[in-house]
Protein backbone atom coordinates (compact mmCIF):
# COMPACT_ATOMS: atom_id res chain seq x y z
CA UNK A 1 0.00 0.00 0.00
CA UNK A 2 1.32 3.45 -0.95
CA UNK A 3 1.08 5.83 2.00
CA UNK A 4 1.57 9.59 2.07
CA UNK A 5 2.44 10.48 5.66
CA UNK A 6 1.84 14.15 6.46
CA UNK A 7 4.18 15.48 9.13
CA UNK A 8 7.71 14.55 10.21
CA UNK A 9 7.50 15.55 13.86
CA UNK A 10 8.13 13.15 16.74
CA UNK A 11 4.89 11.23 16.18
CA UNK A 12 5.21 11.33 12.39
CA UNK A 13 8.74 9.93 12.50
CA UNK A 14 7.62 7.06 14.71
CA UNK A 15 4.72 6.25 12.36
CA UNK A 16 7.06 6.36 9.37
CA UNK A 17 9.51 3.91 10.95
CA UNK A 18 6.76 1.47 11.94
CA UNK A 19 5.04 1.40 8.56
CA UNK A 20 8.29 1.36 6.57
CA UNK A 21 9.88 -1.27 8.79
CA UNK A 22 7.12 -3.86 8.39
CA UNK A 23 7.65 -4.05 4.62
CA UNK A 24 4.00 -3.84 3.58
CA UNK A 25 3.89 -0.09 2.94
CA UNK A 26 5.65 2.26 0.55
CA UNK A 27 5.87 5.40 2.69
CA UNK A 28 6.52 8.93 1.50
CA UNK A 29 6.79 11.50 4.31
CA UNK A 30 5.67 15.02 3.35
CA UNK A 31 6.87 17.97 5.42
CA UNK A 32 8.34 21.44 4.94
CA UNK A 33 11.19 20.83 7.39
CA UNK A 34 14.25 19.58 5.46
CA UNK A 35 16.15 18.64 8.63
CA UNK A 36 13.38 16.35 9.86
CA UNK A 37 13.06 14.74 6.44
CA UNK A 38 16.82 14.20 6.19
CA UNK A 39 16.76 12.05 9.34
CA UNK A 40 14.20 9.71 7.77
CA UNK A 41 15.84 9.72 4.34
CA UNK A 42 19.05 8.39 5.91
CA UNK A 43 17.00 5.38 7.09
CA UNK A 44 15.79 4.64 3.57
CA UNK A 45 12.33 6.13 4.06
CA UNK A 46 10.88 8.10 1.15
CA UNK A 47 10.55 11.85 1.73
CA UNK A 48 9.34 14.91 -0.15
CA UNK A 49 9.69 18.51 0.97
CA UNK A 50 6.24 20.06 0.68
CA UNK A 51 4.57 22.98 2.42
CA UNK A 52 1.69 21.01 3.94
CA UNK A 53 -0.28 24.23 4.46
CA UNK A 54 -0.16 24.96 0.72
CA UNK A 55 -3.18 23.14 -0.69
CA UNK A 56 -1.99 23.29 -4.31
CA UNK A 57 1.44 21.84 -3.48
CA UNK A 58 0.01 19.19 -1.19
CA UNK A 59 -2.65 18.15 -3.71
CA UNK A 60 0.07 17.60 -6.30
CA UNK A 61 2.09 15.49 -3.85
CA UNK A 62 -0.91 13.24 -3.10
CA UNK A 63 -1.49 12.21 -6.70
CA UNK A 64 -0.87 8.49 -7.15
CA UNK A 65 -1.02 7.73 -3.43
CA UNK A 66 -3.52 5.25 -1.95
CA UNK A 67 -3.70 6.34 1.68
CA UNK A 68 -3.10 9.58 3.56
CA UNK A 69 -1.94 9.33 7.18
CA UNK A 70 -2.13 12.77 8.77
CA UNK A 71 0.20 13.56 11.69
CA UNK A 72 -0.05 17.34 11.30
CA UNK A 73 -1.48 19.77 13.92
CA UNK A 74 -5.24 19.48 14.42
CA UNK A 75 -6.07 22.74 12.61
CA UNK A 76 -4.93 21.17 9.32
CA UNK A 77 -7.18 18.11 9.60
CA UNK A 78 -10.12 19.39 7.55
CA UNK A 79 -8.03 20.70 4.66
CA UNK A 80 -5.90 17.52 4.59
CA UNK A 81 -8.98 15.28 4.56
CA UNK A 82 -10.53 17.29 1.75
CA UNK A 83 -7.39 16.94 -0.37
CA UNK A 84 -7.34 13.20 0.33
CA UNK A 85 -10.94 12.98 -0.86
CA UNK A 86 -10.12 14.88 -4.05
CA UNK A 87 -7.10 12.62 -4.66
CA UNK A 88 -9.17 9.45 -4.17
CA UNK A 89 -7.16 8.39 -1.11
CA UNK A 90 -8.17 6.73 2.11
CA UNK A 91 -7.62 9.01 5.11
CA UNK A 92 -6.50 8.45 8.72
CA UNK A 93 -5.57 11.06 11.32
CA UNK A 94 -4.92 11.73 15.02
CA UNK A 95 -7.14 14.75 15.60
CA UNK A 96 -8.86 15.30 18.94
CA UNK A 97 -10.79 18.28 17.57
CA UNK A 98 -14.54 17.68 17.68
CA UNK A 99 -15.41 20.20 14.93
CA UNK A 100 -12.80 18.75 12.57
CA UNK A 101 -14.11 15.23 13.11
CA UNK A 102 -17.67 16.33 12.37
CA UNK A 103 -16.54 18.06 9.18
CA UNK A 104 -14.65 14.96 8.05
CA UNK A 105 -17.69 12.81 8.77
CA UNK A 106 -19.83 15.05 6.59
CA UNK A 107 -17.38 15.12 3.68
CA UNK A 108 -17.04 11.31 3.78
CA UNK A 109 -20.73 10.74 3.02
CA UNK A 110 -20.94 8.89 -0.27
CA UNK A 111 -17.16 8.69 -0.60
CA UNK A 112 -15.64 5.68 -2.34
CA UNK A 113 -12.70 5.77 0.06
CA UNK A 114 -12.49 5.42 3.86
CA UNK A 115 -12.12 8.26 6.36
CA UNK A 116 -11.04 7.43 9.89
CA UNK A 117 -10.06 10.35 12.13
CA UNK A 118 -9.13 10.16 15.83
CA UNK A 119 -6.81 7.14 15.52
CA UNK A 120 -4.43 7.92 18.39
CA UNK A 121 -4.59 7.27 22.11
CA UNK A 122 -7.51 9.47 23.21
CA UNK A 123 -9.50 9.65 21.08
CA UNK A 124 -8.58 6.32 19.60
CA UNK A 125 -7.52 3.34 21.65
CA UNK A 126 -9.43 4.49 24.73
CA UNK A 127 -12.72 4.37 22.78
CA UNK A 128 -11.95 0.90 21.44
CA UNK A 129 -11.46 -0.35 25.01
CA UNK A 130 -14.56 1.34 26.42
CA UNK A 131 -16.80 0.08 23.62
CA UNK A 132 -15.46 -3.46 23.98
CA UNK A 133 -16.09 -3.55 27.74
CA UNK A 134 -19.54 -1.96 27.44
CA UNK A 135 -20.69 -4.53 24.86
CA UNK A 136 -20.18 -7.24 27.48
CA UNK A 137 -23.05 -5.97 29.64
CA UNK A 138 -26.75 -6.61 29.20
CA UNK A 139 -27.43 -3.10 30.52
CA UNK A 140 -24.71 -0.46 30.77
CA UNK A 141 -24.85 2.08 33.59
CA UNK A 142 -21.58 4.04 33.72
CA UNK A 143 -18.58 4.33 31.38
CA UNK A 144 -15.58 6.26 32.69
CA UNK A 145 -12.52 6.81 30.52
CA UNK A 146 -9.33 8.27 31.99
CA UNK A 147 -6.06 8.85 30.12
CA UNK A 148 -2.87 10.68 30.97
CA UNK A 149 0.47 11.21 29.25
CA UNK A 150 2.66 12.20 32.17
CA UNK A 151 6.33 12.89 32.89
CA UNK A 152 7.94 10.04 34.81
CA UNK A 153 9.84 12.61 36.89
CA UNK A 154 7.77 15.81 37.37
CA UNK A 155 9.87 18.70 38.67
CA UNK A 156 7.92 21.94 38.09
CA UNK A 157 4.87 23.43 39.78
CA UNK A 158 2.55 22.18 37.02
CA UNK A 159 4.01 18.68 37.51
CA UNK A 160 4.06 18.41 33.75
CA UNK A 161 6.45 18.35 30.81
CA UNK A 162 5.55 18.65 27.16
CA UNK A 163 5.10 15.12 25.89
CA UNK A 164 3.20 15.94 22.68
CA UNK A 165 1.78 18.85 20.66
CA UNK A 166 1.31 22.00 22.74
CA UNK A 167 -1.37 23.07 20.22
CA UNK A 168 -3.37 19.93 20.91
CA UNK A 169 -2.84 20.28 24.65
CA UNK A 170 -4.25 23.81 24.82
CA UNK A 171 -7.06 22.93 22.40
CA UNK A 172 -8.41 20.17 24.65
CA UNK A 173 -8.20 22.45 27.73
CA UNK A 174 -10.31 25.20 26.10
CA UNK A 175 -13.28 23.60 24.34
CA UNK A 176 -16.57 22.15 25.63
CA UNK A 177 -16.49 18.46 26.48
CA UNK A 178 -19.07 15.98 25.24
CA UNK A 179 -20.55 13.64 27.83
CA UNK A 180 -23.70 11.71 28.72
CA UNK A 181 -25.13 12.52 32.15
CA UNK A 182 -28.27 10.86 33.52
CA UNK A 183 -29.04 9.63 30.02
CA UNK A 184 -28.84 13.05 28.37
CA UNK A 185 -26.05 14.23 26.09
CA UNK A 186 -24.45 17.37 27.52
CA UNK A 187 -21.57 19.76 26.88
CA UNK A 188 -19.46 19.91 30.05
CA UNK A 189 -16.95 22.66 30.83
CA UNK A 190 -13.25 21.90 30.36
CA UNK A 191 -11.16 21.69 33.56
CA UNK A 192 -14.30 20.98 35.61
CA UNK A 193 -15.39 17.67 37.16
CA UNK A 194 -12.23 17.35 39.23
CA UNK A 195 -11.73 13.97 40.89
CA UNK A 196 -8.88 12.19 42.64
CA UNK A 197 -7.89 8.52 42.56
CA UNK A 198 -4.91 6.28 43.14
CA UNK A 199 -3.63 3.68 40.70
CA UNK A 200 -0.77 1.31 41.34
CA UNK A 201 0.17 3.28 44.47
CA UNK A 202 0.36 6.71 42.77
CA UNK A 203 -2.04 9.61 43.40
CA UNK A 204 -3.65 11.30 40.41
CA UNK A 205 -6.32 13.86 39.55
CA UNK A 206 -8.62 13.87 36.54
CA UNK A 207 -10.79 16.56 34.96
CA UNK A 208 -12.85 17.24 31.85
CA UNK A 209 -11.04 17.88 28.57
CA UNK A 210 -12.35 18.00 25.03
CA UNK A 211 -12.24 15.38 22.31
CA UNK A 212 -11.25 12.19 24.11
CA UNK A 213 -14.61 10.46 23.67
CA UNK A 214 -14.45 10.42 19.90
CA UNK A 215 -17.87 9.31 18.59
CA UNK A 216 -18.90 7.26 21.64
CA UNK A 217 -21.58 9.73 22.77
CA UNK A 218 -23.37 9.22 19.46
CA UNK A 219 -22.83 5.45 19.45
CA UNK A 220 -24.10 4.96 23.02
CA UNK A 221 -26.85 7.59 23.07
CA UNK A 222 -29.91 6.19 24.83
CA UNK A 223 -28.01 3.10 26.00
CA UNK A 224 -26.02 4.35 29.00
CA UNK A 225 -26.72 6.50 32.07
CA UNK A 226 -23.33 8.21 32.34
CA UNK A 227 -20.38 8.31 29.92
CA UNK A 228 -17.44 10.68 30.21
CA UNK A 229 -13.77 11.22 29.47
CA UNK A 230 -11.21 12.98 31.67
CA UNK A 231 -7.52 13.73 31.34
CA UNK A 232 -5.25 12.45 34.11
CA UNK A 233 -2.56 14.62 35.70
CA UNK A 234 -0.64 14.74 38.96
CA UNK A 235 -2.50 16.59 41.79
CA UNK A 236 -2.39 20.38 41.55
CA UNK A 237 -2.04 20.67 37.77
CA UNK A 238 -5.69 21.53 37.08
CA UNK A 239 -5.77 24.46 39.53
CA UNK A 240 -2.70 26.10 38.00
CA UNK A 241 -3.99 25.63 34.43
CA UNK A 242 -7.30 27.15 35.47
CA UNK A 243 -5.40 30.12 36.92
CA UNK A 244 -3.54 30.60 33.63
CA UNK A 245 -6.50 30.10 31.32
CA UNK A 246 -9.29 31.73 33.30
CA UNK A 247 -7.86 34.11 35.91
CA UNK A 248 -5.09 35.48 33.67
CA UNK A 249 -7.43 35.15 30.64
CA UNK A 250 -4.81 33.42 28.52
CA UNK A 251 -7.63 31.35 27.08
CA UNK A 252 -8.24 34.34 24.82
CA UNK A 253 -4.54 34.66 23.96
CA UNK A 254 -3.53 31.09 23.26
CA UNK A 255 -0.57 32.12 21.12
CA UNK A 256 1.00 33.80 24.16
CA UNK A 257 0.28 30.81 26.39
CA UNK A 258 1.77 28.38 23.87
CA UNK A 259 4.86 30.53 23.55
CA UNK A 260 5.31 30.66 27.33
CA UNK A 261 4.87 26.90 27.68
CA UNK A 262 7.29 26.09 24.87
CA UNK A 263 9.89 28.45 26.34
CA UNK A 264 9.57 27.48 29.99
CA UNK A 265 8.40 23.86 30.01
CA UNK A 266 10.98 21.37 28.71
CA UNK A 267 9.86 18.40 26.66
CA UNK A 268 10.68 14.94 27.96
CA UNK A 269 11.24 11.52 26.46
CA UNK A 270 10.91 9.96 29.92
CA UNK A 271 7.15 9.68 30.24
CA UNK A 272 4.43 7.22 31.11
CA UNK A 273 0.99 6.81 29.53
CA UNK A 274 -1.84 5.79 31.82
CA UNK A 275 -4.99 4.15 30.42
CA UNK A 276 -7.80 3.57 32.92
CA UNK A 277 -11.34 2.54 31.85
CA UNK A 278 -14.15 1.43 34.16
CA UNK A 279 -17.54 0.21 32.97
CA UNK A 280 -20.36 -0.80 35.29
CA UNK A 281 -23.65 -2.43 34.42
CA UNK A 282 -25.81 -5.50 34.78
CA UNK A 283 -24.96 -9.09 33.91
CA UNK A 284 -27.49 -11.77 34.77
CA UNK A 285 -29.30 -9.27 36.99
CA UNK A 286 -26.22 -8.40 39.05
CA UNK A 287 -24.53 -4.98 39.05
CA UNK A 288 -20.86 -5.54 38.15
CA UNK A 289 -17.83 -3.48 37.17
CA UNK A 290 -15.10 -4.24 34.60
CA UNK A 291 -11.75 -2.41 34.64
CA UNK A 292 -9.04 -2.05 32.01
CA UNK A 293 -5.83 -0.44 33.29
CA UNK A 294 -2.46 -0.14 31.62
CA UNK A 295 0.75 1.78 32.08
CA UNK A 296 2.94 2.14 29.00
CA UNK A 297 6.49 3.33 29.56
CA UNK A 298 9.06 5.04 27.37
CA UNK A 299 11.69 2.85 25.74
CA UNK A 300 15.20 3.95 26.71
CA UNK A 301 17.26 0.89 25.79
CA UNK A 302 17.72 1.37 22.05
CA UNK A 303 19.96 3.76 20.18
CA UNK A 304 17.02 6.14 19.62
CA UNK A 305 14.88 6.68 22.76
CA UNK A 306 11.14 6.69 22.13
CA UNK A 307 8.59 8.22 24.48
CA UNK A 308 5.46 6.50 25.73
CA UNK A 309 3.23 8.99 23.93
CA UNK A 310 5.08 8.28 20.68
CA UNK A 311 4.64 4.54 21.21
CA UNK A 312 0.93 4.68 22.03
CA UNK A 313 -0.09 7.28 19.46
CA UNK A 314 1.84 5.75 16.58
CA UNK A 315 0.65 2.26 17.53
CA UNK A 316 -2.96 3.46 17.42
CA UNK A 317 -2.92 4.88 13.93
CA UNK A 318 -0.61 2.20 12.47
CA UNK A 319 -2.85 -0.55 13.82
CA UNK A 320 -5.91 1.17 12.32
CA UNK A 321 -4.23 1.40 8.89
CA UNK A 322 -3.00 -2.19 9.14
CA UNK A 323 -6.40 -3.61 10.12
CA UNK A 324 -7.96 -1.64 7.27
CA UNK A 325 -5.41 -3.06 4.81
CA UNK A 326 -6.22 -6.57 6.06
CA UNK A 327 -9.93 -6.02 5.35
CA UNK A 328 -10.95 -6.10 9.03
CA UNK A 329 -12.62 -2.68 8.74
CA UNK A 330 -15.15 -1.23 6.30
CA UNK A 331 -13.48 -0.08 3.09
CA UNK A 332 -15.32 3.18 2.47
CA UNK A 333 -17.14 5.99 4.23
CA UNK A 334 -16.70 7.24 7.79
CA UNK A 335 -15.07 4.79 10.20
CA UNK A 336 -15.50 5.09 13.98
CA UNK A 337 -12.87 3.92 16.42
CA UNK A 338 -15.39 1.59 18.06
CA UNK A 339 -15.64 -0.37 14.82
CA UNK A 340 -12.21 -1.79 15.68
CA UNK A 341 -12.47 -5.02 17.68
CA UNK A 342 -10.21 -4.82 20.75
CA UNK A 343 -8.86 -8.39 20.30
CA UNK A 344 -7.95 -7.57 16.69
CA UNK A 345 -6.19 -4.40 17.82
CA UNK A 346 -4.19 -6.07 20.60
CA UNK A 347 -3.21 -8.96 18.34
CA UNK A 348 -2.08 -6.63 15.57
CA UNK A 349 1.69 -6.26 15.14
CA UNK A 350 1.45 -2.55 15.96
CA UNK A 351 -1.32 -2.76 18.55
CA UNK A 352 0.78 -5.19 20.58
CA UNK A 353 2.52 -2.12 22.01
CA UNK A 354 -0.45 -1.95 24.40
CA UNK A 355 -0.60 -5.69 25.00
CA UNK A 356 3.08 -5.82 25.97
CA UNK A 357 2.73 -2.97 28.45
CA UNK A 358 2.44 -3.61 32.15
CA UNK A 359 -1.08 -4.37 33.23
CA UNK A 360 -2.06 -2.77 36.51
CA UNK A 361 -3.51 -5.47 38.73
CA UNK A 362 -4.78 -3.45 41.68
CA UNK A 363 -6.83 -0.29 41.84
CA UNK A 364 -6.76 1.75 45.05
Amino acid sequence: MKVALLGAGHIGQTIARLLHGCGDYTVTVLDKNPQALAVLAKEGIGTQQVDTENSVALAAALRGQQTVVNALPYHLAISSARLALEAGCHYFDLTEDVAATQAIKEMSEGAKTAFMPQCGLAPGFIGIVAHHLAKGFEQVVDVKMRVGALPAFPTNALKYNLTWSVDGLINEYCHPCEAIHDGAQIAALPLEGLEHFSLDGVEYEAFNTSGGLGTLCETWAGKVRNLDYKTVRYPGHRDLMQFLLEDLQLKSDQALLKGVMKKSMPATMQDVVLVFVTVSGYKNGTLLQEVFARKIFAERDGAAPISAIQITTAAGICAAVDLFREGKLPQKGFLRQEEVALPDFLNNRFGKAYQQSRQVESIG
